[in-house]
C-alpha cells in the first residue's frame, strides 16, 4: 500500500469517527461529472472514463449504505447527452445499460428509472423497467437511475402528466387553474413519493446544476467537489457529509 493510501485512509476513519449520523443527509443527488476529462488526464479513452465511473458507483453506494442513507439519484445521461456523435453515445449507453444490470443484480439497491423513457433506445427501456420490476420489493437503498434526464423537462411532463390526468376526470380548465398548486405538480414528478435531496454532490470542479433535478432542490445544500468523478474517493464522500451537516439548513431564505 502506498504511504499517500495509508494516510488517506486514516484520514477518512477519523472523519468517519466524528460523523454524527443523527445528521446524515436521507436524500443525495449525485451529478457524476468528468469522466471524459479525466480519462484524457490519464490518457485513456472516453469508454475507459465512462467505465471507470461507472465502477465507481458500486463504491459509492457501498459508503451510503454504511452512513445511513435512504435515496440516492445518480445522473447517467442527461437528455443533451442524447445528441452525441453515435460512436460516443452507443458504447456509454451500452455502460449505462451494464451498470443498471448490476444494480439491479446486486440485491440490495431498489431501481428507479427518472427521465423520459421515450427518448431511450428500446434496448435501454427494456433494461430499465426489467430492473425496476427485478428489484420492487427490495428494502435497501432507492437509487433513482436519472437516464435521458433533463429538469426542465422533467416540470413540462409533471405538467402535462397533471392535465392529462384532470382531462380524464372532466375537471374544467378554470377550475383547474384555481386549484392548481405545488403539491399537485409534486405528485406527477419522476420523484413523486420521495423526499426531496438534502444535499446535491457535484463532481469535476464545475459550480452549476446543469438542469439536475430543478423543481426538487430549491431547498437542498450544493456541495462542489474538485476531483473527477473516476477519482471520487470515500474521503471526499466523508467530506460532503461533514461539510452538510455543519451547515444551518435556512428554507426560504
Amino acid at each position: 500500500m502506498k504511504l499517500r493510501d495509508l494516510v488517506y485512509g486514516l484520514y477518512a476513519r477519523r472523519v468517519e469517527g466524528r460523523l454524527d449520523h443523527a445528521q446524515v443527509p436521507k436524500h443525495i443527488g449525485v451529478i457524476l461529472d468528468g469522466n471524459r476529462r479525466w480519462a484524457r488526464a490519464d490518457g485513456r479513452t472516453l469508454e475507459q472514463g465512462h467505465q471507470a465511473g461507472a465502477d465507481k458507483i458500486h463504491d459509492l453506494l457501498g459508503w451510503c449504505a454504511e452512513t445511513d442513507v435512504e435515496v440516492v439519484t445518480l445522473w447517467l445521461l442527461s437528455t443533451d447527452n442524447l445528441n452525441r456523435p453515435e460512436e460516443q453515445l452507443t458504447p456509454l449507453l451500452g455502460i449505462i445499460e451494464d451498470t443498471v444490470r448490476n444494480l439491479a443484480a446486486d440485491g440490495r439497491w431498489r431501481v428507479h428509472h427518472v427521465g423520459t423513457m421515450d427518448l431511450l433506445p428500446a434496448r435501454t427501456q427494456t433494461v430499465l423497467k426489467e430492473a425496476e420490476q427485478a428489484t420492487f420489493d427490495v428494502g435497501g437503498i432507492l437509487v433513482n437511475v436519472a437516464v435521458g434526464y433533463g429538469g426542465r423537462q422533467e416540470i413540462a411532463d409533471a405538467v402535462r402528466s397533471l392535465l392529462l390526468d384532470h382531462a380524464d376526470r372532466g375537471t374544467a380548465m378554470e377550475d383547474l387553474a384555481e386549484t392548481v398548486d405545488i403539491d399537485m405538480i409534486s405528485e406527477h414528478l419522476y420523484t413523486r413519493g420521495q423526499p426531496d435531496p438534502d444535499l446535491v454532490i457535484r463532481t469535476s470542479g464545475e459550480q452549476r446544476l446543469s438542469g439536475f433535478m430543478l423543481w426538487q432542490s430549491a431547498h437542498s445544500e450544493y456541495y462542489f467537489c474538485e476531483v473527477f468523478w473516476p477519482a471520487f474517493r470515500k474521503v471526499d464522500f466523508l467530506r460532503a457529509l461533514r461539510d452538510y451537516a455543519a451547515r444551518h439548513r435556512r428554507y426560504g431564505n
